[in-house]
């Protein structure tokens, strides 16, 4: 009989923490902030990227062009020679290294208590040692933090227009990988209101590329997190 209850409690908590994981999806978490004085009667849409000397004839710039291109595309934004474009694009971007730090929990023994044989009180399946953090802990992990920015000046006149820093964090210091959802996060729910800061995240498919689950989902006041990667269950994080 006593064994018999061990197995119970053992299948239902194996059975909890299927629920618990199951379904969680990973995102990539950015911060984007954008500053606009944006026409909200601007009917031509057209536009050319520019770039800086480091930029010319360089495959890497052309590779960003055309992930920031196809997400202006969503936008009725239409790519012409630079002679006929009425905004000019620019685009910077970097690398750095950060730290994260990650509050975790600590789990309580679910079999450890007073009373080792005791199975539970009515409509408590549990009893008082359920799979539920006794603590958190601290530990801090090293990421690259990337950041994407687009720059849109008034082809005519050189007014700057539109300046948008989209920011992600995650394990994985290549900048390419990060790029395509810093360019759709950037120009998620374009154009911004100036002064404008928010979170966006982008969830991943199973094979770890860009969802069209949802385009792009903002976040008020979340913090960035560490991306791709997933966090634990119950995990917060904090980018230095």
């Amino acid at each position: 009989m006593k064994l018999d209850r061990w197995t119970r409690r053992a299948t239902l908590l194996l059975a909890a923490l299927t629920v618990m994981l199951s379904g969680c999806t990973t995102y990539v978490t950015s911060r984007v902030t954008a500053f606009s004085d944006w026409s909200s009667s601007d009917a031509t849409r057209t536009y050319a990227f520019t770039r800086t000397a480091a930029q010319q004839n360089n495959l890497e710039q052309a590779t960003y062009e055309q992930l920031v291109a196809d997400e202006l595309a969503t936008h009725a934004f239409r790519r012409v020679d630079a002679a006929e474009a009425r905004y000019l694009v620019g685009l910077t971007y970097s690398t750095r290294a950060g730290t994260v730090t990650v509050s975790e929990p600590v789990y309580a023994n679910p079999w450890a208590g007073p009373f080792p044989g005791y199975w539970g009180r009515p409509f408590d399946p549990w009893g008082p040692y359920g799979p539920f953090p006794a603590g958190y802990v601290n530990q801090n992990y090293p990421v690259s933090v990337h950041t994407l920015g687009i720059r849109f000046t008034e082809r005519a006149t050189g007014k700057e227009v539109y300046n948008v820093t989209a920011r992600t964090s995650t394990d994985e210091p290549s900048l390419v990988g990060a790029m395509p959802y810093l360019a759709r996060s950037a120009l998620d729910a374009f154009p911004l209101n100036n002064g404008t800061v928010r979170t966006v995240r982008i969830p991943l498919d199973k094979n770890g590329g860009a969802s069209n689950e949802v385009p792009g989902s903002a976040v008020p006041g979340a913090p960035p997190v560490k991306a791709p990667a997933a966090a634990p269950v119950g995990a917060a994080q904090t980018v230095q």
